[in-house]
């Protein structure tokens, strides 16, 4: 399955509202206005100045007739409203448009007015392989240097959301710089413990979880087999599980700008799927997340 596959599942279901934070954003608003039209979304919610958000639209040349404009003085209360939208049940989707994630996240996280949910939050990247497949890519933007217990937690997001897409027993990778288990190197001590919590069951949702991998091995069966490496996920990995996030901030903007690959992201883990995208991201990279999102919200419902 890919984006485009991706994006007729997510119509399937009964479209979502999305709620776009300080969406005075040329880009995303013509994201948006694709999503509607595509059928991945049943409204929008745009917080933000008014004149601002008209003037982005007339920029992209998008009728926002019928979108809800709620007025916000500044990012932060923009990111507050967008929030509100979905706690009142207005929008099951909220997306960062021109601010800082930060100003998103403080209000996502909010203890009394936030989006918390029981676990951890976490970033998936998704990116269409060569083979025309999708594959994500965790964490590489939101939990910095990982303890076990929050990589169990981002693990734990990945299966879910792996499912939530029609991907079922995802098969994970858990990356490291070698093959073998090295106390000197945690990571490989971390993967090692997380494999072995897969093969008692310890996740919610059935997976094959394998680490600690180079991420050749991971990519590659042919690399696998010319190491001597027997791995159930070698060449075949749903999920790319990064040790912390420089090298996963780095795998991902390799594989968008070397490997020219097609790539979209959210965060998992809160009461909505968020469509978060690097401010450097396009239209297309826009859209993709939007389809993620709405697939997972699918799932929530």
């Amino acid at each position: 399955m890919g984006f485009a596959e991706l994006r007729a599942q997510a119509r399937s279901g009964a479209p979502k509202g999305l709620a776009v934070a300080w969406a005075a954003d040329p880009v995303v608003i013509h994201a948006c206005r694709r999503a509607l039209e595509e059928g991945l979304v049943g409204h929008i919610v745009a917080t933000g100045p008014e004149a601002a958000i008209k003037a982005a639209a007339e920029t992209a040349g998008v009728d926002i007739t019928g979108w809800n404009i709620v007025s916000a003085e500044h990012p932060a209360a923009g990111a507050q409203r967008a929030v509100e939208a979905v706690k009142s049940g207005e929008c099951a989707i909220l997306m960062k448009g021109k601010l800082n994630t930060a100003d998103l996240l403080r209000a996502v996280l909010h203890k009394e007015l936030g989006l918390r949910g029981s676990g951890l939050l976490s970033h998936i990247a998704v990116i269409e392989l060569p083979s025309g497949r999708l594959a994500a890519l965790t964490d590489g933007a939101m939990n910095i240097r990982p303890d076990l217990e929050q990589k169990v937690a981002i693990v734990e997001n990945a299966i879910n959301f792996c499912w939530s897409i029609g991907i079922t027993k995802p098969k994970v990778a858990l990356l490291a710089a070698v093959e073998t288990v090295n106390p000197k190197m945690p990571e490989t001590v971390d993967a090692a413990a997380i494999t072995q919590m897969a093969a008692r069951g310890q996740f919610s949702r059935e997976a094959v979880v394998d680490g600690p991998l180079a991420f050749d091995n991971a990519y590659s069966k042919e690399a696998a087999e010319r190491k001597g490496i027997s791995s159930p996920v070698a060449g075949e990995a749903d999920v790319f599980v990064v040790p912390e996030i420089t090298a996963g901030n780095i795998l991902y903007k390799a594989f968008t700008y070397a490997a020219g690959f097609r790539t979209a992201g959210i965060v998992v883990g809160a009461q909505c799927p968020i469509v978060l995208t690097s401010r450097a991201d396009g239209e297309e990279s826009k859209l993709n997340s939007i389809a993620l999102a709405a697939s997972a919200a699918q799932m929530k419902a």
